[in-house]
């Protein structure tokens, strides 16, 4: 297997949930509101022998000239969004779902990954519809949600397709999920935003901005150990220098 980070930029966000664009060169997060975090939005892209996966599909920005900024990074590492096969999505907050459907130069909306099967947790989405949550944003997913693209997944966990993997988390969001790709001995694990980052696997804390803040903590101690015996490599997608890590101990 292969592993594509596909960063988006660094960004600040505070409790408005609105993603500032940051640049680390010139930008001063001290200026920036109280509470504001930095992070990375990075999608990850895997080739696998019989699939490429997209793990997440970030903000859906567009560029100046009217291009998807996924699909642009997708192209930039030499594959075309059409080669997409598999659309793995850890929940529906908009800097993870942003880009999973958009408006083609037609004004038509369509699915980001023509070719490509989606697979979203039932009940995530039937939480994000449900109106009961103000970080979902239906709108971005309100052709996705009946199209005949989209695989429901359901259960604690399962196994998708041969050597992909889901696990409910019910952590960081009530129905979040996360994701483990097997393949000739290599185990490539994202955890979405209950591991989004290098240093909290590292330290244990509860995150106020966490559904459940001690099962998050108590996930990652578990995963972290069990990466360490399986020798996983661990993808953060809000990680500003660590996209990808591999425990020694």
């Amino acid at each position: 297997m292969d592993i594509f980070p596909l960063s988006e930029g660094s960004f600040t966000v505070d409790r408005t949930k609105e993603f500032v664009p940051f640049n680390k060169q010139t930008d001063n997060l001290l200026e920036r509101p109280t509470g504001s975090i930095l992070v990375e939005v990075q999608p990850f892209l895997v080739r696998m022998k019989n699939e490429l996966v997209l793990l997440d599909t970030g903000l859906g920005f567009k560029l100046e000239n009217g291009n998807l900024q996924l699909h642009q990074n997708i192209l930039k590492q030499g594959f075309n969004p059409s080669d997409v096969t598999l659309v793995l999505l850890s929940h529906l907050h908009k800097d993870h779902a942003g880009g999973l459907e958009y408006a083609g130069s037609d004004g038509i909306v369509q699915p980001t990954f023509k070719n490509a099967r989606y697979c979203i947790y039932q009940k995530e989405m039937d939480l994000a519809l449900s109106g009961k949550s103000t970080s979902y944003f239906p709108a971005q997913y309100a052709l996705i949600q009946n199209h005949p693209q989209l695989h429901y997944l359901n259960g604690q966990s399962g196994e998708i397709k041969s050597g992909i993997f889901f696990e409910h988390t019910g952590a960081h969001s009530p129905e979040h999920i996360a994701y483990k790709l097997i393949e000739d001995g290599q185990v490539f694990f994202f955890g979405g935003d209950v591991a989004p980052q290098l240093q909290q696997m590292k330290n244990r804390f509860v995150a106020k901005y966490d559904f459940d803040g001690r099962k998050s903590m108590q996930l990652r101690t578990k995963w972290k150990e069990q990466g360490i015996a399986g020798n996983w490599t661990f993808l953060f997608y809000h990680d500003i220098k660590y996209p990808t890590h591999i425990f020694s101990s």
